[in-house]
């Protein structure tokens, strides 16, 4: 078994279908009482042929990527290269036999000018053992490249929820939540009713963080919503020294996105930009439709720096939800334009909105 286990299974399936060969042929011709030493050279013969012309048609099949073609593609590759191996097996069967009969000083001029029926007796009997010998061959790999997509969508599966568990993770900063906490506790006394609203807006903000992992997308607006609960705690931390912009076509609202990107762009932006200013700034939220695209931007005061990639996670699992939700057909890109001021911008395919 150790032996067995180190042949590659292409020989395995080779020797074992060409002995199957060797094995029905002798059945049937002890059956017919057929076996005599030309019986003998010519199934020796055309074993060999056979394995070494399959072996050279599998080179052939690899070597032009059939297998990996459109369908149409494959069939053809299919019948024509069972075609043309089994008229070279069947010529070169034909050519060796006679060959061999004039070596032993018995081929006849018969047998000679019989050369095109024998030819094409060969090339009939080489078209049906090629022809299985292919079909074995395709539904070997299409039977492992079903398996393989299996196994490697199990492992995209795996990959997207433990990408999705760490982009939840990643939704709320947890010294966020103290410092919102700290200020709706300064609120109580001094203005009750707006820490009444201020409870409202971090229950908001974690009931949306928790049910993220349910959706793939939401409507812009509904994200919209979430964000500005974020902004209005922050602007109880912040007062005066954040300033907020929207410029929001309205018509993007119903535009699908992924749940809470939006939400850490802004604290990327509050976190590196805004709150390392001593005067404050600007955060600004545009979303427009740019080039037949939904264009989401946040610029904000400051500047780019090693900070912005340092430890956000945030900026990376956008990037890569956008990837494994939209493909090439979206987008994310950070920098810094006007000298003060970094732009996030995030670039979405546009849904139709019934």
């Amino acid at each position: 078994m150790s032996i067995l286990k180190r042949i590659p299974t292409y020989w395995l399936f080779q020797l074992f279908g060409w002995g199957m060969f060797i094995v029905v042929n002798v059945f049937f011709a002890y059956t017919w009482d057929q076996v005599d030493i030309k019986f003998i050279y010519r199934l020796l013969l055309y074993l060999g042929l056979g394995l070494a012309l399959s072996h050279i048609m599998r080179w052939v099949i690899y070597r032009f990527n059939i297998l990996i073609k459109p369908i149409e593609q494959q069939i053809f590759g299919f019948v024509f290269i069972t075609f043309i191996f089994s008229l070279a097996l069947g010529v070169s069967e034909s050519v060796l036999l006679i060959y061999l009969d004039l070596l032993r000083k018995n081929a006849s001029e018969r047998t000679v000018m019989n050369f095109s029926r024998l030819t094409f007796y060969n090339f009939f009997a080489s078209f049906s053992y090629l022809f299985i010998w292919n079909c074995i061959y395709y539904i070997y790999h299409y039977v492992q490249k079903s398996r393989h997509q299996q196994v490697d969508t199990l492992k995209l599966e795996a990959l997207v929820k433990e990408l999705e568990l760490k982009t939840i993770k990643s939704h709320i900063n947890p010294h966020f939540i103290f410092n919102a906490l700290n200020s709706i506790r300064a609120l109580i006394d001094e203005n009750p009713m707006r820490a009444r609203g201020a409870i409202t807006e971090l229950s908001n903000i974690l009931r949306s963080s928790m049910q993220a992992d349910k959706l793939e997308t939401v409507p812009f607006e509904k994200e919209l919503n979430i964000v500005k609960d974020y902004l209005a705690l922050e602007y109880i931390r912040f007062e005066d020294r954040l300033r907020i912009e929207f410029e929001i076509d309205e018509d993007t609202l119903d535009q699908p996105v992924p749940p809470m990107m939006l939400q850490t762009l802004v604290e990327n932006a509050i976190k590196h930009g805004i709150s390392k200013q001593l005067s404050g700034g600007t955060v600004k939220i545009i979303s427009d439709f740019k080039f037949d695209h939904h264009e989401l931007v946040v610029q904000n005061t400051g500047h780019l720096n090693g900070s912005y990639n340092s430890d956000g996670f945030g900026l990376t699992s956008t990037q890569n939800r956008l990837q494994l939700l939209f493909g090439e057909k979206a987008n994310f890109t950070i920098k810094e334009i006007n000298n003060n001021t970094v732009e996030a911008k995030v670039i979405l395919p546009v849904a139709a909105v019934a």
